[in-house]
């Protein structure tokens, strides 16, 4: 099913902030409570919704280091090194890319120690053939976009 312009008003509002209220929700969006109830569990229920989170200050927490690897994985063997790269709790995202590299992992650590261990670990994984880390040194903008 596709969505219509008050599903994405609802959207929005929950991108903006998924813990107000119900109510508060709906008038960001402009319908009525009981509206914005049936629409967002349809929306849930359809997959549009996936979850509910909050945005962490990673720095504040302790963890000061942030990477973009770029990894080379021997042909047919992409999806099964993905998958358990992603297992490791200092990834929070693994993507399949174009180009000279065949997946980018973004991961976090607390320190260059975790992330040297990290990464020689990966480095000795069966089908990597070769990984190209980046440090990111600032965050200019990191959220949710407008739908």
């Amino acid at each position: 099913m596709t969505i219509d312009e008050n599903d994405r008003k609802l959207l929005n509002a929950l991108v903006n902030d998924s813990k107000a209220s119900l109510r508060k929700t709906a008038k960001k969006a402009g319908v009525s409570a009981a509206t914005a109830m049936k629409r967002i569990k349809r929306l849930e229920k359809e997959g549009y919704i996936k979850s509910y989170s909050v945005f962490l200050d990673y720095e504040m927490l302790g963890f000061d280091i942030d990477v973009l690897i770029d990894i080379k994985i021997s042909k047919g063997k992409l999806f099964e090194l993905e998958k358990k790269i992603a297992k490791s709790r200092n990834v929070f995202a693994v993507y399949d890319c174009t180009g000279e590299f065949d997946a980018v992992v973004l991961a976090r650590f607390r320190n260059r120690r975790g992330m040297d261990a990290f990464l020689k670990k990966i480095q000795k994984y069966d089908f990597v053939e070769r990984t190209n880390t980046r440090l990111i040194l600032n965050t200019i903008k990191e959220e949710n976009i407008m739908v």
